[in-house]
């Protein structure tokens, strides 16, 4: 595990732009933590990266939101408001997974049983007035080859 402070909102977004930048175009992403601990704040940093300039909204009511940048997705989802895992598959959530993108699921054990192993697994927690993210998962293949540029450092995930 790797855990890296946050110091706010808009280190929580650069962080999500050099996720952006490190990352695969086809990842399953895990975001975990409570309510406001910045899942959403992480996801706009990739998009910012991605160069889209509008409004990035936590999707708990229409439980995806889909973007298409420069030739790459992103489909945002949020299982808060999930009664029952199997709606997954009324949403077509295997549609999703087909395809070349990156599937960022915000309360992901909502849809145990549904969802296949995350390629990568984030924790976002608050710490006094700063924030921390863990990485606790990286898909086996990828362990030591990932290269995230963070603070003029690279980290080997």
């Amino acid at each position: 595990m790797i855990e890296i402070e946050l110091i706010d909102a808009s280190e929580t977004e650069a962080f999500g732009a050099a996720l952006w930048q490190a990352m695969p175009d086809k990842c399953l992403m895990f975001l975990n933590g409570d309510l406001g601990a910045g899942k959403t704040t992480l996801i706009r940093g990739a998009l910012r990266a991605a160069g889209y300039g509008g409004t990035v909204k936590s999707p708990t009511f229409s439980l995806v939101e889909e973007y298409r940048l420069n030739g790459r997705a992103l489909f945002h989802f949020d299982l808060y408001r999930l009664k029952d895992p199997e709606e997954l598959e009324w949403i077509g959530m295997a549609d999703y997974f087909a395809e070349r993108a990156w599937c960022c699921i915000e309360w992901p054990e909502m849809g145990m049983g549904q969802l296949p192993a995350a390629d990568l697994e984030l924790t976002l927690n608050y710490v006094g007035e700063h924030r921390t993210v863990q990485i606790n998962h990286l898909r086996g293949d990828w362990e030591n080859s990932i290269k995230l540029h963070w603070k003029n450092k690279d980290l080997l995930l």
